[in-house]
């Protein structure tokens, strides 16, 4: 792409970073340059985007259908999988899968609890009632 070709649409992240971009300039040289955004981009991001929206929205009503754990719903909240949760807390993997059901969830202790709380960033009474307070 050509220096003057770089796109300027109004990306995702326009008002917070801007993108930097290969493009060859005027002697035909490759250079970087900066781009805010592009449509074809920003597009893609937002079907990104509402696709985990409906992850959280799903995970949501399995906690209300006591068929999870609220962990389920902050895992995918903040986009962490088992083995991220894992490293955070310092729980195993398998440990894990276990407090996701919603009876063990229940008998967990004051510290296993505020393990969660500061994995996902919250108090452990968010933690329970799947609050989340936005910074």
């Amino acid at each position: 792409m050509k220096k003057e070709e770089i796109p300027q649409d109004n990306g995702a992240l326009n008002k917070l970073t801007k993108e930097v971009v290969y493009a060859v300039d005027k002697d035909g040289n490759y250079s970087t340059d900066l781009s805010s955004g592009w449509e074809i981009k920003t597009t893609a991001l937002d079907v990104a985007w509402d696709d985990i929206a409906q992850r959280i929205a799903a995970a949501k009503q399995k906690v209300l259908n006591k068929e999870a754990s609220p962990i389920l719903f902050f895992m995918e909240y903040r986009l962490m999988d088992i083995a991220i949760v894992a490293a955070y807390s310092g729980f195993w993997k398998l440990t894990i899968k276990q407090h996701l059901k919603p009876a063990v969830f229940e008998k967990l202790s004051t510290e296993k609890l505020q393990r969660y709380a500061e994995t996902f960033n919250v108090t452990v009474e968010d933690l329970k009632n799947m609050t989340v307070h936005e910074d």
